[in-house]
């Protein structure tokens, strides 16, 4: 029998860690091939991670609510079905697996060890480059770590107290706070030379990645330059009150909000739109429109259809900013912000929604929103906007000034549809309707989208609504 290493697998082009949930085996269980062996969260969605062997569990890594990076192994199984690959013998690996194997059966000495390469993300492989030390630190540790002005050296020196002496947000907090009072810092007993320069500010070590998010604090806001958030001893509890703490997808949340509002100066832009032929056409084709493609046909998909052809005529809409560089992005992924039923939000992202039709745009609606609320959402279906969306007026609010998701520049909010007597002219001369309208607001990154342009581009997507035709056949266009 054989060893076998089984590591977190890539769940996506740019997810670098992972946070284990719950493990559905434990040591000594039989586990099958491609059963699951546990669940894993990233940037909010939860994923089942199969086994890719089958045999008997012999050892597990990581308990729940590690953060485990993407290429780590997490567990190892005892299998009969050795690949076809010839088996490394004598590995440094091999001679640490050995003794726990033994540990744990007395009888599977001398086991061959089946080695899976492990792939470092991106995080480890610029610190290793620079330093000898193969440690790993989370986005959050560094950006604290740039933030304090410690140097890459003290990083370093720092011992850490999380899994295999990882450095946590708790150990950076106290060695900040240790560095100020002139305190004795903790450092390992090998390293001991002396403190290089603070790590700039340009350098890619302390360069967060968009899609990777800690959980938040208002140590963590406080230290990073953030308004001062009230402490649990600050807030006066008078009355009848409860306390409760935040989920794990809230913080996200939180993170995400303070960190876009701390990025990009919010410019927030309002357009009134005459929205009459799209609703008179939607009534009129909606049943038939259900029984022929099989899927509902709801406003959002209209709406993202004149959204999508308002950005290739508007390129800088559908970029984002790194550092004085502006990056066009040329495929068109809209973000739809989805409300799941425990109030969180939650963005699944249309793929090239530029190129697909409206019978495309509907089931690919429909499919994602319904992915969401059941919790079946895939990793890379959060991944890639260009652009996001977010109906305020589901919920009946006429208008909304949204927060940019990072690394976008700017998110549109679409309003509820209200019929109201509006002045329009005829060849008769003015006179009063009841038309049904709507207001759409845009909030942007006035960096790089000023007045003008967002004004501008939320004319093209009035003017996109308003030009709707009202007798037009949909299936013309699949």
């Amino acid at each position: 029998m054989a060893i076998v290493e089984l590591v977190l697998p890539k769940l996506g082009e740019s997810i670098m860690e992972a946070t284990i949930l719950k493990w559905h085996k434990k040591v000594g269980d039989t586990i099958k091939l491609d059963e699951t062996l546990l669940d894993i969260a990233t940037d909010k969605v939860d994923s089942e991670i199969p086994s890719t062997a089958e045999g008997i569990i012999v050892e597990i890594l990581f308990e729940v609510n590690s953060v485990v990076p993407i290429g780590t192994v997490i567990a190892r199984i005892e299998s009969n079905k050795v690949a076809t690959a010839p088996i490394k013998a004598a590995s440094p690996i091999a001679e640490k697996i050995t003794p726990i194997i033994e540990h744990q059966k007395p009888d599977t000495q001398n086991i061959p060890t089946e080695i899976v390469p492990f792939t470092p993300n991106s995080t480890v492989d610029i610190i290793s480059n620079q330093h000898s030390a193969s440690k790993f630190y989370s986005p959050l540790v560094i950006s604290i770590a740039q933030s304090e002005g410690v140097s890459m050296q003290e990083l370093q020196d720092l011992q850490g107290t999380g899994n295999q002496g990882r450095v946590s947000k708790k150990d950076i907090l106290a060695f900040v706070e240790a560095k100020k009072s002139n305190a004795t810092l903790p450092i390992s007993p090998i390293q001991n030379t002396p403190a290089t320069p603070s790590i700039p500010t340009s350098s890619p070590i302390v360069s967060k990645p968009s899609h990777v998010y800690d959980l938040v604090t208002p140590d963590f806001m406080q230290s990073n330059g953030a308004s001062k958030f009230a402490s649990p001893e600050e807030v006066i509890i008078t009355g009848n009150t409860e306390i409760v703490e935040m989920d794990r997808m809230r913080k996200l949340i939180a993170k995400h909000m303070l960190d876009s509002v701390q990025t990009s100066p919010h410019v927030t832009s309002f357009v009134e739109v005459d929205v009459t032929n799209m609703v008179v056409w939607r009534e009129k084709v909606k049943a038939l429109f259900e029984k022929r493609e099989g899927t509902k046909l709801t406003f959002t998909p209209m709406f993202i259809e004149g959204i999508a052809a308002s950005l290739e005529k508007f390129p800088i809409v559908n970029s984002s900013l790194q550092g004085d560089n502006i990056i066009l992005k040329k495929d068109i992924n809209i973000g739809m912000a989805t409300a799941l039923p425990n109030g969180n939000l939650i963005v699944p992202v249309i793929k090239g929604a530029n190129q697909l039709s409206i019978v495309g745009l509907s089931k690919a609606v429909n499919g994602l929103a319904n992915a969401a609320r059941n919790n079946q959402l895939k990793p890379q279906d959060t991944q890639g906007a260009t652009f996001t969306v977010t109906n305020v007026g589901t919920f009946g609010s006429i208008m909304g000034t949204p927060i940019i998701s990072q690394p976008q520049v700017a998110i549109l909010a679409l309003g509820a549809i209200k019929k109201r007597p509006v002045v329009v002219e005829t060849p008769a001369g003015d006179a009063i309707v009841i038309r049904h309208m709507m207001f759409i607001s845009m909030s942007y990154d006035h960096r790089i989208v000023d007045g003008a342009m967002g004004t501008q581009f939320m004319a093209a997507v009035a003017k996109a609504y308003e030009a709707w035709d009202p007798n037009r056949q949909w299936f013309q266009y699949v």
